[in-house]
């Protein structure tokens, strides 16, 4: 569906699921555009360098990816490496509870995936309990008529995070904001097994 023009694509997505469900048939679509597998499909195989990554539905593809491929292969994403240690996450500088994560993490070096519209933009720090909170700069921004995509580089100077905001919430380059990481929406990648 490459070679269509967008709305006519978005159409043949659909048309296809549509296909798919009417006649109940068994299909395998091979594809290298991330939106049509998750429209069209079940269940979805992602394949690195010939290997099986993870086989899933595409919601669960989406929020628990198991290996940093799938995670950055399956939409946009942000790396988070940190520390988790007696019941806290260290994470760009700062600690915050563990216990706002949806699973349980054993004590050591962590990576999470978390994607830019789980990652909430405000002018000041909240409730702790809720969220974890980076206080950062904004360092690129641009704007997609449906949200802005706006680049966060958080205080410790090295965490940088891709944040999409609605049409609304209007930033300019070096504005201070506090970032909102909703840790039920960060899924933890397991350490790599080759």
């Amino acid at each position: 569906l490459s070679n269509l023009d967008a709305n006519l694509r978005e159409e043949m997505r659909f048309e296809i699921r549509r296909l798919h469900d009417e006649f109940r048939i068994t299909t395998v679509y091979v594809t290298h555009d991330q939106g049509e597998a998750m429209v069209t499909s079940d269940r979805i195989v992602v394949m690195n360098a010939g290997r099986i990554e993870q086989v899933d539905d595409p919601l669960t593809l989406y929020t628990r990816p198991r290996t940093r491929f799938v995670a950055g292969f399956v939409g946009r994403t942000n790396f988070l490496d940190g520390v988790v240690r007696g019941g806290s996450v260290g994470l760009a500088g700062r600690s915050m509870p563990a216990a706002l994560l949806r699973d349980v993490v054993p004590d050591g070096a962590v990576t999470f995936s978390v994607r830019p519209g789980s990652v909430g933009l405000h002018d000041a720090e909240g409730d702790p309990g809720v969220a974890w909170w980076l206080r950062g700069t904004v360092v690129e921004r641009a704007y997609l008529g449906e949200h802005w995509d706006y680049l966060v580089r958080a205080d410790d100077g090295g965490t940088e995070l891709r944040v999409t905001a609605p049409p609304v919430r209007v930033l300019a380059v070096n504005d201070v904001v506090w970032l909102a990481i909703d840790p039920a929406q960060a899924a933890r990648i397991p350490a790599e097994v080759r």
